[in-house]
């Protein structure tokens, strides 16, 4: 297969150098290599030929047999057709074509069989089939049996394109290449009793049934994902072997004194469960590199604290990074809330710290007086130095990059633990391959106390009774946010825009002050009119999505969000996480317009359903696939995935993680005869993409 990576299609016959560039810029594909990994999306079957009495408006495709009866030209200019009747003793039938007209009519004659396969719609009370593909008898796509219907971009359609066109230049490829080279060791074919490769390169694109296209999809789904496990589990290993870390044996005076005297409650189950994973991994003498997952509400910072106490209680410091100065400020304020009557040192350090200040926490960090620094980007900056930093906590660490973190642990000569946490859950098939070198955590049990939040699903027609209830939160001495899609208004988009809802909620609501945040305002300005709400003086927040990490206002129980079927089922959960962080009921509306598509009022329904962060995540994942959601996961991810779906394929990505351990623990070398190919695969994948599997 390395081979294909070096041929040109553009000696393809029916290809050449124009078409060769148009295939390169649409869809990527440049080599034979390129072109054999273009899977099909569907496919059709050409086994069945139907009579043109027996069609129905149900079938996707049809193939029938007949001859054409005659030839004529409709209308003019850009409006002009070419329409065929055509007889197959049963019953008649237009084929009509609107480009190519003059070609068509020198190639078909009346009176000569020929198999016509199209989709079929009625018209006039006539079956039709508009720009079909038209075959002799004996040619090879009637008797192809299955033949894939590939994806095309409109551009190539309009310059001649077709799925055949692919189907053909594929089929040529795979005559002229009498084997393909093996990619998967002998014994992993065994174990899984898997297609050969170039049985099933062959199947995909043609299959001669559906239970060998199925078992061709299963080989190459499984290929894709063994080697991006066999890469990700590889690194693992030799990190965990190569970096050392502290080893803290210790749980002393910092930890049980909080414990006993200051915890503010109970700790759940799963929260006990991954302090004792956390205390494993920080004992081993081995870097800790692990995922903290947990469900908006979930009480990961009082995790994170933990942890950070039992790196004091081992004469090293801590610090927590968090992305906005918002975030950073409010962490700030629970942990000195919590800690500071034991004597723990905590600090801010952000974009908007003074000078005086800064030059205490440096000051403080060197000598080792100061145990937590919390902060933004700022701690990353060359001049702050610790004295001797033990554990690294990253919250929401996606919207940092990797170069941004590993500065963080580069402020040591011992590598510090590592923690990353984030509220927006993972599905498990997509944490096992974006995240697979991480150990993962998760706290999926709320702490006593909170409420599950209330979702409503709303239409614009009950906007009056919707304000009514607001009104009742509101006169009752709690706070309300109001979420718009957009800034401005856009003419072309049918949507509430936050400049107009804020004049409208401003008029509806003048007995209430009104604050209103958003992404294109300056920092300042922003920070201004969050505090005026977090601080109780607004009793409504108008804001954009700017809002769905890092706000916590305990008194603000309702959330109406505007155009909600603008949003994916992640944002919107995210959003929902604002509120519900109190001992009170809380209620998220989901407003939006009752004429709206039925998926998307599937997933507004869902939403109505369920508060549980995983099983929307899932649901997610399988309604719009990976690649939105892998936008939230951590930058730089990039799953180039040609056949293999994350959403649907948990079962084989567990099959491809099994078999990559197993060469691992067997044959870490790769140096066994028959696992050669496995450093070259490796290789090219490398090539392919960047290690997106790295977090520290």
């Amino acid at each position: 297969m390395d081979s294909l990576r070096r041929m040109d299609i553009k000696y393809l016959k029916g290809i050449g150098p124009k078409r060769a560039e148009l295939l390169d810029k649409n869809l990527g594909i440049k080599t034979y290599y390129d072109l054999l990994h273009h899977f099909p999306t569907g496919y059709v079957d050409r086994t069945s030929v139907y009579r043109i009495a027996d069609f129905s408006g149900e079938m996707p495709t049809v193939q029938t047999r007949g001859r054409f009866v005659s030839f004529s030209e409709h209308g003019e200019g850009a409006k002009l057709r070419l329409v065929g009747l055509f007889s197959d003793g049963s019953g008649m039938m237009e084929v009509v074509w609107f480009k190519r007209i003059k070609a068509i009519k020198q190639a078909y004659h009346t009176g000569q069989e020929y198999i016509v396969f199209g989709k079929p719609t009625q018209f006039n009370g006539r079956w039709s089939v508009v720009h079909p593909e038209v075959d002799t008898p004996g040619s090879q796509a009637v008797t192809d049996g299955f033949r894939g219907v590939y994806p095309l971009t409109e551009q190539l359609r309009n310059r001649g394109f077709s799925a055949r066109t692919i189907a053909q230049a594929v089929s040529q490829v795979i005559s002229s290449i009498q084997r393909f080279n093996e990619t998967l060791p002998a014994d992993i074919i065994a174990r899984y009793r898997l297609m050969g490769l170039h049985d099933a390169i062959r199947a995909i694109h043609n299959p001669a049934n559906n239970d060998e296209l199925q078992r061709a999809r299963f080989r190459l789904k499984f290929e894709e994902l063994f080697y991006l496990q066999l890469n990700i589990r590889r690194y693992a290993r030799r990190r965990s072997e190569a970096v050392t870390g502290f080893r803290f044996p210790r749980i002393g005076h910092f930890f049980n004194t909080f414990y006993k005297e200051f915890l503010p409650f109970e700790l759940t189950g799963a929260q006990k469960r991954v302090i004792k994973e956390i205390r494993a991994d920080m004992g081993s003498g081995r870097q800790m590199n692990r995922l903290l997952q947990g469900d908006v509400g979930s009480g990961k910072t009082l995790v994170a604290l933990l942890c950070m106490l039992i790196a004091l209680d081992n004469d090293t410091q801590a610090c927590l990074m968090a992305p906005t100065e918002i975030l950073a400020t409010q962490h700030f304020e629970t942990l000195t809330s919590l800690v500071a009557a034991m004597g723990v040192n905590v600090r801010l350090l952000t974009g908007s710290t003074g000078k005086k200040q800064r030059d205490i926490i440096h000051r403080e960090l060197e000598d080792g007086s100061l145990h937590i620094l919390v902060g933004t980007h700022a701690v990353i900056e060359d001049n702050v130095r610790f004295r001797n930093l033990g554990l690294v906590i990253i919250d929401e660490q996606h919207r940092f990059g990797v170069a941004q973190r590993a500065r963080l642990w580069k402020k040591n000569i011992i590598a510090p633990h590592v923690l990353v946490m984030t509220a927006t859950p993972i599905p498990r098939t997509l944490a096992m391959t974006v995240y697979g070198d991480l150990s993962v955590s998760v706290i999926d049990e709320l702490p006593p106390g909170r409420k599950p939040v209330v979702t409503l699903l709303r239409y614009d027609e009950n906007r009056f009774a919707t304000y009514q209830g607001i009104g009742r939160q509101l006169r009752a001495g709690r706070q309300v946010y109001i979420v718009y899609p957009l800034v401005h208004e856009n003419e072309k988009l049918e949507l509430r825009s936050l400049e107009e809802g804020y004049e409208s909620i401003c008029e509806t609501f003048r007995d209430y002050t009104v604050a209103f945040v958003h992404g294109q305002m300056k920092p300042a300005e922003k920070d201004y009119q969050m505090s005026l709400f977090a601080s109780g003086k607004a009793q409504i927040l108008v804001a954009t999505t700017v809002i769905e990490v890092g706000v916590n206002v305990p008194n603000a129980t309702t959330m109406l969000i505007e155009n909600a079927e603008r949003f994916g089922l992640s944002q919107l959960h995210q959003l929902r996480g604002r509120v519900g962080r109190g001992g009170g009921q809380s209620y998220c509306i989901l407003m939006t317009k009752r004429k709206i598509a039925a998926d998307t009022r599937k997933r507004l329904e869902l939403m109505t359903s369920t508060t549980d962060g995983f099983a929307i995540a899932e649901a997610d994942l399988h309604m719009r696939g990976p690649g939105d959601i892998e936008g939230t996961m951590q930058s730089g991810v990039a799953l180039d995935l040609h056949i293999a779906n994350l959403a649907t394929d948990g079962q084989i990505i567990q099959l491809a993680r099994d078999s990559a351990d197993y060469i691992l623990d067997t044959d870490p070398s790769f140096t066994l005869p028959g696992h050669e190919m496995l450093e070259t695969q490796l290789r090219l994948l490398s090539s392919r993409q960047q290690d997106w599997s790295r977090i520290s």
